[in-house]
């Protein structure tokens, strides 16, 4: 699976500066990474390729249209009829946000209230606004079970010491999801959708060891919302939960906190350390921005 998504300088720029620079630069990139699922080069031209399983979901995370190089494949997997099932969703956002949270969000959709949530307009939260975002997630509040993790900077920090993203976003999404589960019980979803972020068998890898491991009638589907309104529901929870938490951090530091990793990011973030602020309590640390604030302080 391939995606290109075209993009300015400056978006070149902070899209570069999310990924580790691991890989050999190809003729005419100006930088080349590989992470769990996807290889990520980007061109002098404003070009950016990605390359692997998971290549139009980290793609489609940029907010810029991609253009698929081959066809969705049918979702042959999934239960009969699977849209509109009684499903327990779950999904993430701030990955590649330098400032902010990881914040991870499941959230049950009866099948009574499938229709119902499509109608309300629940989608994917990355073709909302903020205040949509604020508005729908008081509605799925009111309709369906859910919960959320909202990792805090300092708390994400100490967990990636021990864990990659990806296998920390793998205990996140395993956590929300048991949770709602003890929520509805006794009732049981038909089935549970997971916005893919790495393979099946990698997820259930990273898993090993946890005292309960969520594995019946589980699915992993890339742009999981659409395949069903629970995942865009978690999305949507998952939006709102981090927005409340960026204003709040946004009003501890004394200024906004920009969304992303690029060069804007760096500027805010010397800033706060400039003004006695701990990167810490606001960031994610092991992002490449935070050797680039180091360097500038120097």
């Amino acid at each position: 699976m391939q995606a290109v998504i075209k993009v300015t300088p400056s978006q070149l720029d902070e899209i570069a500066a999310t990924y580790p620079a691991n890989r050999k630069l190809p003729n005419g990139a100006v930088f080349a990474s590989k992470i769990t699922g996807v290889t990520i080069t980007g061109y002098k031209s404003g070009k950016v390729l990605f390359q692997g399983p998971l290549a139009e979901k980290e793609a489609g995370r940029w907010g810029t249209n991609s253009t698929p190089h081959s066809p969705k494949k049918v979702a042959s997997d999934l239960p009969a009829n699977f849209a509109h099932l009684a499903v327990l969703g779950s999904d993430e956002v701030g990955t590649g946000a330098y400032f902010g949270p990881l914040t991870t969000a499941a959230v049950f959709v009866p099948a009574d209230q499938v229709d119902e949530l499509i109608k309300l307009g629940v989608k994917d939260s990355k073709k909302l606004t903020d205040p949509k975002i604020l508005e729908l997630a008081k509605a799925i509040e009111q309709r369906c079970p859910y919960h959320v993790l909202d990792l805090a900077p300092h708390d994400y920090n100490r967990l990636i010491n021990q864990y990659n993203q990806a296998q920390l976003k793998a205990l996140c999404h395993n956590f929300v999801l048991l949770k709602v589960l003890d929520k509805i019980a006794p009732t049981k979803p038909d089935s549970i959708l997971i916005d893919q972020f790495v393979q099946a068998k990698t997820y259930f890898n990273y898993l090993k060891g946890q005292d309960r491991i969520l594995k019946d009638q589980v699915y992993f589907k890339e742009k999981g919302e659409s395949y069903h309104v629970a995942v865009a529901a978690a999305s949507i929870i998952a939006r709102a939960y981090s927005l409340a938490t960026m204003n709040r951090l946004s009003d501890e530091a004394g200024m906004t906190l920009p969304i992303g990793a690029g060069s804007t990011v760096d500027q805010v973030a010397i800033k706060l350390v400039k003004a006695g602020k701990d990167l810490d309590h606001f960031a994610k640390l092991h992002f490449a921005n935070t050797k680039k604030v180091k360097r500038a302080l120097k």
